[in-house]
């Protein structure tokens, strides 16, 4: 251990620890853009400025802590240099804050503010981009932390962003000059949450929404994800407390739109045709495993990167997909009667449904599954701009048929959860009887080796189980299957850490990883519910005596199941 002071105060540091973290052990808060704990510590921003007895101005965030060192976070030099460095980096920053997506959510805009900058004299020109990507990027923002960097090439795999040139040259781009639709993308969208500024930021589909739900020849149909219910209170003010399930329906019917169903609904439909798919592979002599599908992200990393294993897919369709082709094919009639056509909305806590959305061959003879997908940050926008007082709204069921769920359907937002869910109701189908929550359980957000995985024993058949979460742990994952270093029958991938709950379309806290907390949310949520496996749901029930007769049917293939094989990227 090493002893150290802190603005006089007497602190204890650890071995290989930095003043950044000395000092916040202290108590003492150190402003930083460019950090991120173990992935870039390159102290670029010069922010986190502190002076040290005897050495003058040194960064925090890579300086290590010495015996006897003597800190200073509050002196007029450390105030100079940091608001001399914050100027300069506004001096070539596109600072058009007041209509800037995330000008409630910047880091950069924050401090300037904090440190008194004034904006600059000129702006760079924003620069080209393709505008109907879902992921865009204004180079006129880019402060060049370094963050989205580290975040795709360490955390997510995909290294889509490099920095090109040195010092006051250096400037990051798409890897090898490229369009990013021809970069290896999976639109996870992990690079966005972690920006400090609005230099990356997903599509917005706010206008496209708000022609549906005005146009009178219009029936606008909203559906809302699993994990959305774990985040949409952050973004307009509410406790977890008051962010209910109930309130977040009412909010959704007080923007306009004419039906308000829960893609909960669906997770349970898919649970019933995935996990009829399941107890079928284990029954073939199909390569092993079985991935799960729900995912976009990580189904378009597979086809970008690991295309040997997309055949392995299961052919369900993701649950707001499922929640379309149906909406589209039992409402459509009578949508048709009154003279009006079906627009389907997604809140999703993703970037990348923002493309499977808009993939060909996920449509059906009822047309496109969904017309748009909004993000949660997108959806707490459209709150403020209608100022809905969403703390005095009255909570409000979800429409039926498609909005009764079970717990299982729930969990799908967090990592682990769409395995649990499939686990709990294919064993009770193997053996006749009601699944064991604790054997099923399958809870690994966030978790601190690549994978995790148990073996389970149902109906006397011995079943090797793996979940993984984030991309470059999913990486990982595959490249031991290649290597025949490790064997499962079921795979669960996430693309984005800790899965949906830390979703690249989720709200924005910088330098908070959130997923872990919001996971919770979501399993107080199945433990509260009276029903808990999917197929105890009786509007699935209903569904399939109505519509799809049974899983796996020729109408649930038309409609629910898709070959990733063939997808366009």
């Amino acid at each position: 251990m090493v002893n150290l002071t802190v603005n006089g105060r007497p602190v204890m540091g650890g071995d290989n620890m930095t003043i950044l973290w000395a000092a916040r052990a202290a108590g003492e808060d150190i402003p930083t853009l460019c950090h991120m704990t173990g992935l870039n510590c390159i102290g670029s921003c010069r922010v986190c400025m502190v002076e040290v007895e005897g050495e003058g101005l040194v960064a925090a965030c890579n300086t290590y802590v010495r015996e006897g060192m003597a800190v200073r976070t509050d002196t007029p030099a450390v105030a100079a240099a940091r608001r001399g460095n914050v100027q300069a980096i506004m001096d070539n920053h596109r600072a058009v804050c007041a209509s800037c997506v995330r000008q409630e959510t910047c880091a950069l805009r924050k401090l300037a503010s904090e440190l008194n900058v004034i904006d600059p004299a000129e702006m760079p020109a924003k620069g080209a981009w393709d505008a109907s990507f879902p992921l865009q990027r204004d180079a006129s923002k880019c402060i060049n932390c370094q963050r989205c960097v580290a975040e795709c090439a360490k955390v997510q795999h995909c290294a889509v962003w490099e920095v090109t040139g040195a010092g006051p040259y250096a400037r990051i781009g798409v890897k090898d000059g490229l369009a990013i639709d021809a970069a290896g993308c999976a639109l996870c969208g992990q690079c966005i949450t972690h920006c400090p500024t609005g230099a990356l930021t997903a599509r917005d589909d706010i206008a496209k929404v708000m022609d549906a739900i005005m146009d009178p020849q219009v029936e606008a149909v909203v559906q809302v994800a699993p994990a959305v219910r774990a985040a949409w209170g952050e973004g307009v003010g509410l406790s977890r407390e008051e962010a209910t399930p109930g309130r977040m329906a009412a909010a959704l019917r007080a923007l306009g739109f004419d039906r308000v169903f829960d893609t909960d609904w669906a997770a349970d439909l898919t649970i019933m045709e995935e996990g009829s798919e399941f107890i079928e592979f284990l029954k073939s002599d199909k390569p092993r495993p079985m991935f799960t599908s729900c995912c976009p992200g990580w189904v378009r990393f597979a086809k970008l990167h690991y295309p040997e294993f997309v055949p392995q897919l299961s052919s369900a369709k993701s649950p707001h997909q499922m929640m379309g082709a149906v909406v589209k094919n039992t409402l459509r009639a009578q949508a048709e009667e009154a003279g009006k056509r079906l627009f389907v909305v997604s809140v999703m806590p993703c970037v990348a449904k923002k493309y499977e959305c808009d993939v060909p061959q996920l449509s059906t003879d009822g047309g496109q599954d969904v017309d748009a997908v909004l993000t949660v940050r997108e959806f707490d926008r459209m709150l403020r701009l209608f100022r809905v007082n969403c703390a005095a709204l009255e909570e409000t069921p979800f429409d039926d048929p498609l909005g009764q769920s079970t717990g299982a359907a729930t969990i799908f937002g967090r990592t682990g959860g769409v395995m649990e869910a499939a686990l709990r109701t294919a064993a009770s189908i193997l053996t006749g009887e009601p699944a064991s929550f604790e054997a099923c359980d399958c809870t690994a957000a966030t978790p601190d080796k690549p994978w995790v995985s148990k073996e389970l024993d149902i109906a006397g058949s011995k079943i090797a189980i793996a979940v993984a979460s984030g991309l470059e742990n999913t990486a990982t994952l595959l490249d031991a299957l290649k290597a025949g270093e490790v064997h499962y029958d079921f795979v669960e991938i996430m693309a984005c850490p800790g899965g949906c709950v830390g979703g690249g379309g989720q709200p924005i806290a910088f330098d908070q990883e959130l997923a872990a907390e919001r996971a919770k949310v979501l399993n107080s949520l199945d433990e509260g519910d009276v029903l808990r496996m999917s197929h105890e749901n009786p509007a699935i029930h209903q569904f399939y005596a109505d519509w799809a007769e049974a899983p796996l049917s020729h109408t649930s293939h038309e409609w629910l199941h898709t070959d990733q094989v063939a997808w366009d990227i």
